[in-house]
């Protein structure tokens, strides 16, 4: 009894990060774009993997169904070296958002290089401005329409690196946003966020390809319940001890 209420104890600790079921691949012939100006995502034939082709304003290619309860895995890579700009992911995103002023989705950009204030790195914000007015390039336009929540807790001040694939991981729910970059969590923020589609995002970087993408159902359970459970199976361990001790 002891043995196996000890691996139960083991599992809810486990549990304290996101757990996952095997992800499905995703048909993105579903998936819509929004642009700024122009985006060019170019599907491939088997519908599991875009690219993004043009070195221009915002872009984004997402899923137009709700996505919250779930976690998007896959890869991305860039496969140019002539230029160092912004790759990522939006979360939480509605049809209309590039052009709403009080948008409020999420937005995981990736820069390769310093430029017009703002250095390399990962990072997560919510979106509070108008892209299609600000365009958030510079460190003073990103202050007026971007509330950073998180910084990668390696991948924060780090370049990606052309032709490298990252294996990435996105668990989104109403109240919890993780980010996992080939299986090390770089990211976890707690808040309140709005429901919307999963996205691929690129601003002023071509060449970006986004395949293998599967989706499964996160698994979040709440600290407060697990940290309640494991004394209730201690205690009914100890009890069943002394019982056959008796």
């Amino acid at each position: 009894m002891l043995k196996s209420t000890m691996a139960a104890i083991g599992a809810v600790a486990v549990m304290g990060a996101s757990a996952l079921a095997a992800p499905a691949p995703v048909d993105l012939s579903t998936w819509t774009e929004e642009s700024i100006s122009s985006g060019n995502w170019v599907l491939a034939p088997d519908n599991n993997s875009v690219r993004q082709t043009v070195n221009g304003q915002p872009t984004v290619y997402y899923d137009p169904e709700n996505s919250q309860g779930k976690a998007l895995s896959g890869t991305i890579s860039v496969g140019s070296a002539g230029d160092d700009d912004f790759i990522g992911f939006v979360l939480g995103f509605e049809a209309g958002d590039l052009n709403n002023d009080n948008p409020g989705f999420l937005l995981l950009d990736w820069r390769r290089n310093s430029q017009s204030g703002v250095g390399p790195g990962m990072s997560l914000n919510r979106v509070v401005g108008n892209f299609t007015r600000t365009r958030p390039f510079s460190a003073s336009q990103r202050a007026t329409v971007l509330e950073e929540l998180g910084r990668g807790s390696t991948l924060g001040d780090m370049s990606w690196e052309v032709g490298e694939v990252y294996n990435f991981e996105l668990v989104f729910t109403a109240t919890l946003v993780e980010v996992y970059v080939n299986d090390s969590l770089e990211i976890s923020v707690n808040g309140l966020f709005d429901d919307g589609g999963f996205g691929f995002y690129n601003y002023s970087q071509a060449n970006v390809t986004y395949g293998a993408i599967g989706e499964a159902d996160a698994v979040v359970p709440v600290p407060g319940a697990a940290a309640l459970f494991i004394p209730a199976l201690l205690g009914g361990a100890a009890w069943k001890r002394r019982k056959k001790a008796a």
